[in-house]
């Protein structure tokens, strides 16, 4: 197939650019920093040069190609609102483009938020009205199965390697900022995770395979208690691991305090028996302790 990648030259996009062309896909790839582009194009991708600021463009492309993967968003989150917003206008773009096709639309989410304190996220929960962050990814997918487009979505936990892990990122830049790690209260809250190979597995797998209005879960651990989190990273950093009061949080955490609180296990059971995916990676600890410096 001949698919376009949006943010190809990223964390997931240029993991899922390798798995595809490995199997003997053709990829289109989004790129809006020129410097980025030779790698994409080492890998025997082709480059096109554009943003999600231009929904034409994206429109434009997505028509042109036999299927759609859009890992692109602005991680900045001192405006995320914002970038959601722009988001939605990306999606609705590449599937008006795609409408009557029948043609894949792969559009990634997350497992953030998708289920109250206690439940495990699994495949068939659905972003419902109480949903309480604005990134709009899946509902603006799933609109557009009704109009003749095969939209999914791949919902992402803290996906890691050594050198990045989600959330836990940002977590890490903060902790060497303030001098320690911190969790709140006990640290008995779980972050779902999964390794990037498996992650570029799944992607391929539901642009071969998946159908239209299905939700994968790219999760090999069910969820990695933050305590053990930050006790990991402690021991491979040597910054000290903290145990926090709920109004400590704020001033620790930042824009960070309410994904620190979060409890976000989910489990992939259906999406392997659906698809056939076998997460084998390296698990989340594994890459902490072994944390590019």
């Amino acid at each position: 197939m001949r698919v376009f990648i949006t943010g190809a030259t990223g964390f997931i996009g240029m993991a899922v650019s390798r798995e595809l062309i490995a199997h003997g896909h053709t990829i289109v790839g989004l790129v809006r920093d020129s410097a980025k582009a030779e790698g994409l194009a080492a890998l025997g991708a082709e480059v096109a040069m554009g943003s999600l600021e231009d929904p034409e463009g994206l429109a434009r492309h997505a028509a042109q190609a036999d299927g759609v993967i859009h890992c692109a968003f602005n991680h900045d989150f001192s405006q995320f609102a914002e970038n959601c917003a722009e988001d939605r206008r990306a999606i609705e773009a590449m599937g008006g483009a795609l409408k009557g096709s029948g043609k894949p639309l792969i559009v990634t989410s997350g497992v953030a938020g998708l289920v109250g304190p206690g439940r495990v996220a699994t495949e068939t929960d659905r972003v419902g009205a109480d949903y309480t962050l604005p990134r709009q990814s899946e509902p603006a997918a799933l609109e557009l199965v009704d109009h003749g487009v095969n939209a999914m979505t791949i919902r992402l936990p803290q996906v890691h390697d050594p050198v990045k892990q989600g959330l836990i990122t940002y977590l890490i830049a903060l902790a060497r900022q303030q001098g320690m790690f911190g969790y709140i209260g006990e640290g008995a809250n779980v972050w779902a995770a999964g390794h990037i190979s498996d992650a570029a597995v799944l992607y391929r797998l539901a642009l071969e395979r998946g159908k239209a209005g299905s939700s994968y879960h790219a999760v090999g651990e069910r969820g990695v208690s933050m305590r053990a989190i930050c006790d990991t990273l402690s021991a491979r950093t040597g910054l000290p691991a903290k145990s926090l009061g709920a109004d400590e949080a704020p001033a620790y955490f930042g824009w960070l305090a309410g994904f620190a609180a979060m409890d976000m296990p989910a489990s992939s059971a259906l999406t392997q028996e659906w698809l056939g995916w076998n997460p084998s990676g390296p698990g989340l600890l594994e890459d902490l302790a072994r944390l590019a410096d």
